[in-house]
């Protein structure tokens, strides 16, 4: 099903009579239970502002087609969507509406934060086929239930959404990246400890620890983005001599994980204290990257591999994100929560989706 309206989307759920797969483009590569439910449909913008950093988009919305807009009007989503689409070797187009409910953000999180932070407002069809609407179209204090940031995340297993507010930022006008070789997990991330705890607004930390490479991303105006690049330089010269380089770089390979897409395997992402990431990693074995200044992990281990038993304490943290159907049948996609946690999903889920409709099990994990 592809309704084209918010009126055909929650008449179509009200007349569901079994589970429903619901998704964007389809480009997560998770095989969800039940009958196609896409937003699709749902595209267009229906209101940009850029004098107010505001924008109105319909989730079916390619996010291409809604950074190109930005662009012209030298503006970005900062929060960087990630397209997983090579990695998991999946077609399909992502949409805004897909990028919300996954919270999918890039290495630009450790600055402005997540894709749920620039979020304004939203509407969406709850699991009795009525629209909801929650939050504005300029930022403000949220007393109550914030709705929009409850559904982001959830991966389309609270409501469908069908509209999202955004605050949107200014594009920069520079792009430096500082490179620094020999580093280990451990001394990686006091390099990027440091450079994130400075005054020279990092807005990019990451580590691949096969090549042990650590890279730091300073953005904005040209003239600044100089004097801070050499300043954050003699400040962490003691971690060795950094290499600058101006332009994008390889800031889109890192968010995308793109250096793991043609290897075997399967790719876990790992979420930890970046003072833990170390240990972490040492348990985890395989190939690793870093991003989010060590808060975030990716790692490629062979086929099979029960990722989360080997990390022992750290193995809640760890979602299976590119595997056979065999392997995810067996592990699940993401890690059993804490008692407390389970019993308040499982009632939300009541709440906004009575008749268990979308994407059932999705986000179930597996007996261990």
């Amino acid at each position: 099903m592809t309704p084209s309206s918010e009126a055909e989307l929650a008449e179509a759920i009200r007349a569901a009579r079994g589970p429903l797969a619901v998704g964007g483009g389809f480009t997560r590569g998770m095989a969800n239970e039940g009958e196609p439910l896409s937003t699709a449909g749902l595209s267009g913008i229906e209101l940009y502002e850029p004098g107010a950093l505001t924008l109105v988009v319909r989730a079916g919305t390619p996010v291409a087609e809604v950074e190109r807009v930005l662009s012209e009007a030298g503006q970005r989503l900062a929060f960087e969507p990630m397209d997983l689409r090579p990695l998991l070797g999946t077609t399909g187009e992502p949409t805004i509406g897909g990028v919300i409910a996954t919270n999918a953000s890039g290495p630009r999180r450790v600055q402005v934060g997540a894709a749920r932070d620039v979020l304004l407002g939203m509407r969406f069809v709850d699991g009795t086929g009525t629209a909801v609407s929650n939050g504005g179209r300029v930022m403000k204090n949220v007393t109550g239930l914030d709705l929009a940031r409850l559904l982001a995340g959830s991966h389309g297993t609270l409501g469908v959404i069908t509209e999202v507010a955004l605050k949107v930022l200014p594009a920069p006008e520079a792009t430096l990246t500082l490179t620094f070789g020999g580093h280990d997990p451990a001394k990686a991330v006091a390099c990027m400890s440091a450079a994130l705890g400075s005054p020279f607004e990092v807005t990019g930390a990451a580590h691949d620890a096969e090549a042990g490479v650590t890279r730091l991303r300073l953005e904005g105006f040209a003239t600044a983005v100089a004097v801070r690049g050499e300043r954050l330089a003699k400040l962490l010269k003691v971690w060795g001599a950094a290499e600058t380089s101006e332009g994008h770089g390889p800031w889109a390979a890192i968010r995308d994980v793109t250096e793991f897409a043609d290897r075997p395997g399967d790719v876990w992402r790992l979420s930890v204290r970046p003072s833990e990431m170390a240990e972490a990693l040492h348990l985890a074995g395989g190939a690793q990257r870093l991003d989010w200044g060590g808060g975030r992990a990716w790692v490629l281990v062979p086929e099979g591999t029960d990722l989360r038993g080997r990390l022992g304490r750290f193995g809640p943290r760890a979602v299976l994100v590119r595997a056979t159907s065999d392997t995810r049948a067996a592990l699940g996609t993401f890690p059993p929560e804490a008692q407390a946690v389970t019993m308040l999903s499982a009632r939300l889920r009541e709440r906004f989706d009575p008749r268990g409709l979308f994407n059932p099990g999705l986000m179930e994990a597996r007996a261990a």
